[in-house]
């Protein structure tokens, strides 16, 4: 059975079992330890998954957990695609309530996805991902949530002429939170990619409305050391290359990290000062077919590694050691659903001259397109 058949069968399944979000993480309460997210810092996250129909259970949602910081809080991130009935639920919410900012920026972007022979969806294909801000939220709980395009469709290897394809997705992406298309800024996206070594490929793009104006790519393959510091000096990023020259030493003294991912903000006027670095001890490729299973250890050297510091909380890197588990059968009413989570990777945060941030992306996603 193809993915796609598979997620609107499990969503057909799951929208028998109840009507919203909420409904489904309060039966996945005590698989999350009181460690990661706190009883009152799991109450904001159901206040927010009560706006949210159960059906995105179909598609990975988790949770963003700071693991340098002891408050149990977390962000809160999910996944639709234009087609199914997830994000069927926001093009009613665009019916239903005019003043629904979230869901008139996903109904614009759906619309661009779906227009005939569209660019955008040659390149990200149908998918998108929502990050809200709960633990981590400086102002309103209703802020728009951070908005991720992934290129599912059409990889965007570095080295393979492909800076106008990056212009389509940052052109959408701003247009969708009703910002105006900044040629300087677009420019910049464009001279990121083509910084790009050639065996690294650019794997996502972000937004966050509610923030100030930038847009977040990720680039994975660099270098673990020698690439990444070449790749920020080429780019021109502000802050200290050295700073995370020391940084990534220490990580590979205790772990053999064989690559690395950085996230980068881009703006009209250059690169951002704050930087992102996910260390990669095993390559992972999306086409496998296992990569959600067979990689659920991938990231235990780095947590081991983590654990040498001072700078996390020795709790929660105790409690993630289970987080990550084998495919898990769950009984419902509609009958069995199988259950994975794991992590979907560590994040090492720099600004400027130091290490600020180390945060963990944990991911669920239910099936119940079961064989028999």
């Amino acid at each position: 059975m193809h993915i796609d058949e598979a997620v609107i069968l499990t969503q057909d399944r799951l929208a028998e079992e109840g009507g919203t979000m909420a409904d489904l993480l309060g039966r996945f309460r005590s698989k999350v330890s009181s460690v990661l997210i706190g009883e009152r810092e799991w109450g904001r996250i159901l206040e927010r998954a009560n706006q949210l129909p159960i059906t995105m259970g179909a598609q990975p949602f988790g949770f963003e957990l700071p693991l340098h910081d002891s408050r149990p809080a977390a962000d809160f991130g999910v996944s639709l695609s234009s087609g199914n009935r997830s994000g069927d639920y926001f093009e009613e919410r665009v019916r239903t309530d005019e003043a629904d900012e979230t869901a008139g920026a996903v109904k614009r972007l759906f619309r661009e996805m779906e227009a005939q022979n569209s660019p955008l969806r040659e390149i990200v294909g149908r998918k998108l991902m929502l990050e809200y801000d709960i633990g981590s939220a400086q102002g309103s709980r209703n802020a728009l949530p951070g908005m991720f395009l992934r290129p599912n469709e059409r990889t965007l290897f570095g080295g393979g002429g492909l800076q106008d394809d990056v212009g389509i997705v940052v052109d959408a992406l701003v247009s969708c939170v009703g910002w105006e298309k900044n040629a300087a800024e677009s420019k910049m996206a464009k001279e990121v990619y083509l910084a790009q070594p050639e065996d690294t490929r650019l794997d996502s793009f972000g937004v966050f409305p509610s923030r100030e104006r930038t847009v977040r790519l990720a680039i994975m393959g660099l270098n673990a050391q020698e690439g990444v510091c070449s790749f920020l000096e080429n780019t021109g990023w502000p802050g200290h290359v050295t700073a995370v020259d020391s940084v990534i030493s220490r990580f590979r003294e205790r772990a053999d990290i064989v690559s690395a991912g950085v996230n980068v903000d881009v703006r009209a006027d250059g690169l951002g000062p704050t930087l992102g670095i996910t260390p990669i001890v095993k390559q992972r490729y999306t086409q496998e077919s296992r990569y959600w299973i067979d990689g659920m250890t991938d990231w235990d050297p780095v947590l081991d590694a983590l654990g040498y510091g001072d700078f996390v909380v020795p709790e929660k890197l105790a409690a993630l050691a289970d987080w990550a588990s084998k495919p898990e059968t769950l009984f419902a009413r509609t009958g069995p659903f199988v259950l994975l989570r794991g992590i979907h990777h560590l994040k090492l945060v720099i600004t400027g001259n130091k290490l600020e941030q180390v945060k963990a992306y944990l991911y669920m996603v239910l099936s119940g397109a079961l064989s028999n």
